[in-house]
């Protein structure tokens, strides 16, 4: 059986309580295979928190649809578990708020700005921008939840600076200040390829699916280093 049966199977058939279902059964079903246990956490974050973001401009569209696929990959026989979770999370009576609140307490190996919550968050930017833009509904969304996972204004905005396209800004995606010098700068550059390099998702609990994100993470952070480096070489 695999893991989302025996999620799906203690969870039940109720909607409207969905949330409570989904918490206690990751809690309870997987108690004492804790990697398997962080693993359904992130997916059940991705997969419920995508459904309440549907809600947030009023309309999903192919292509987000598409986006949810490309960062969230599962067998084919998989696919009608994974649709019956994410239409439980929307139907739930619950608001957005309470499963971010809820989903957070699963990660308990950190506090504010959790690199396993960085990668909840990306994944939803990724969805978010898939139709070619960020309705402001979807970013104050993404804002909110990144203050319920205890993320900082500065980390947040990092974060957002890596998918808002249209006029981003190389300093913001590293998160640091044009008046810093290059060297200040490098070591940043260099600390959050460190930090953020695909092989250590694995240890994060993050599924082995969810690289395509790293990959794009680490193609903004190095294209923004790169810009950076040319002007001031240019200077």
């Amino acid at each position: 059986m695999s893991f989302w049966e025996k999620l799906l199977n203690a969870i039940g058939t109720t909607a409207g309580n969905a949330l409570s279902a989904v918490v206690e059964a990751i809690r309870t079903v997987f108690e004492g295979d804790p990697e398997t246990r962080r693993k359904v956490a992130f997916s059940v974050a991705i997969i419920a928190l995508s459904a309440k973001m549907a809600k947030a401009d009023g309309v999903v569209s192919e292509k987000e649809v598409q986006a949810f696929r490309e960062i969230f990959e599962f067998p084919p026989e998989q696919a009608t578990n994974v649709a019956r979770l994410y239409n439980l999370a929307r139907q739930d009576v619950a608001g957005y708020e309470a499963y971010a609140e809820r989903l957070s307490s699963l990660c308990t190996t950190c506090a504010a700005n959790c690199p396993v919550l960085e990668e909840v968050l990306d994944g939803l930017f990724h969805i978010a921008k898939a139709d070619g833009l960020i309705h402001e509904n979807e970013m104050s969304f993404l804002r909110r939840i990144g203050e319920i996972f205890q993320m900082s204004d500065e980390r947040f905005d990092r974060i957002a600076a890596r998918h808002v396209s249209m006029g981003r800004d190389p300093y913001k995606v590293l998160g640091v200040s044009p008046a810093d010098d290059f060297p200040t700068i490098r070591r940043r550059y260099h600390g959050l390829v460190t930090e953020h390099h695909p092989d250590r998702l694995i240890s994060r609990g993050v599924p082995a699916e969810f690289h395509a994100i790293a990959n794009e993470r680490m193609a903004a952070l190095n294209a923004a280093y790169e810009a950076i480096e040319k002007e001031r070489c240019a200077a």
